[in-house]
């Protein structure tokens, strides 16, 4: 009967501070800001910025010092390309450069004099391509254009010449092109950068708000002189407070990431063969991941600044650390083992083998387990915590 009472008196407890950190919640603005409305534009922010999955009709121009037909046939084949269109023809290369150091264009084609009589004369003319790599993806983009304008101009002049010297056409492609690609791209054959990164942009910002947030829920509690009241509410039981302060914010951010997958996977139809099932997982791991991880960093240093300057700065590593843009068996054995403490990290790893390629959860096991164990590290400083609720001294 006296441990009923215990139980029954523990669970009172534990609704009070649920009851309290709601109040505080629905009370203070920053919160739903930081919870809702802020993860919700980001969301829209990254997905319409990448709407059309590629870069479409970035500028680019023609320095034609040739000014043949075969020449402008090539200027209008590279202005036919989805990721390019030239928007300006320039006098010389210095004129066209300058250009691209203004910004004004990403690159340029030059075709010198005689460009077409050493062609049909097969000469071997040389054609530059110049562009900018300041911007990875739109250089990336425009060299591609520019490489393949080339090869299927040369091509059909090449074509046109083994026809005119009697050649059947059986014979001409094998020697116009040796080696036929066969090309598969698995996972994102559309080559769509909104799949390819708002999928790790979006959860990653999300993270950064849960960082943010669950320090700045504990701290504010120092500084305004509540913790107090907040180990009053709890019965003094720190495992209380530590729960009942958490769960408020775990239910809403579930149910923002409840959308956030609704919106990218269902409404955007954004690949997920591994199934709706795991992807909900996988998001609701990685938000009590988040939610552990911040937390254990505020009981390490239960200071509201430190704490949360140290979470910010994790939450922004994340982006660098989660191995898309780079990979991380190409960065260096330190940063290697360091990009085990990011859970964005082992969220990018679950989604890319348990989602994308629909391998079984076992093979991602660690990583799962990686996210389980950031979620229940701070229970391991309950003490340390409470003690800091109830002893410390906010340092204006």
């Amino acid at each position: 009967m006296g441990r009923l009472l215990v139980r029954l008196l523990m669970f009172r407890n534990l609704y009070n501070v649920i009851s309290r950190e709601t109040r505080i919640i629905f009370t203070q603005p920053i919160y739903l800001v930081c919870m809702i409305v802020m993860p919700f534009l980001c969301t829209m922010f990254f997905t319409t910025l990448m709407e059309n999955g590629q870069p479409v009709d970035m500028p680019v121009g023609v320095v034609d010092n040739d000014n043949t037909t075969t020449t402008r046939k090539l200027t209008r084949m590279l202005d036919s390309f989805q990721s390019s269109k030239v928007v300006a023809h320039y006098p010389s290369v210095d004129d066209a450069r300058h250009a691209i150091q203004t910004g004004e264009i990403y690159g340029f084609m030059y075709f010198p004099k005689h460009t077409t009589d050493n062609l049909l004369a097969s000469r071997q003319p040389k054609i530059s391509f110049y562009y900018s790599n300041t911007s990875i993806m739109a250089g990336t983009l425009i060299f591609k254009d520019m490489k393949t304008m080339a090869t299927l101009g040369s091509a059909a002049v090449g074509q046109a010449t083994l026809q005119a010297k009697g050649y059947r056409p059986e014979l001409i492609m094998p020697a116009l092109q040796p080696i036929a690609v066969d090309l598969h791209m698995i996972g994102n054959p559309w080559v769509n950068y909104n799949i390819y990164l708002s999928t790790m942009l979006v959860p990653g910002c999300f993270l950064l708000f849960i960082f943010l947030l669950t320090p700045f829920s504990f701290g504010t509690e120092l500084k305004f002189g509540t913790s107090n009241q907040l180990m009053e509410a709890a019965g003094n039981h720190s495992i209380i407070a530590i729960i009942g302060k958490l769960i408020p914010h775990t239910l809403i951010y579930f149910i923002v990431m409840t959308g956030i997958m609704w919106y990218m996977f269902d409404y955007l139809h954004f690949p997920a063969p591994g199934g709706i099932g795991r992807l909900m997982l996988l998001g609701y791991l990685t938000v009590i991941g988040a939610q552990g991880f911040s937390l254990t960093i505020f009981g390490l240093v239960p200071t509201l600044r430190m704490s949360m300057s140290l979470c910010s700065l994790m939450g922004v590593l994340s982006f660098s650390m989660v191995g898309s843009a780079f990979p991380i068996f190409a960065m260096d054995a330190p940063l290697q083992a360091m990009s085990w403490l990011f859970p964005l990290r082992h969220y990018y790893m679950i989604y890319q083998l348990c989602i994308f390629n629909t391998y079984p959860l076992c093979d991602a096991a660690l990583h799962i387990v990686c996210l389980i164990g950031f979620s229940i590290m701070p229970y391991l400083l309950t003490k340390r915590i409470g003690d800091v609720m109830r002893h410390y001294d906010y340092i204006k």
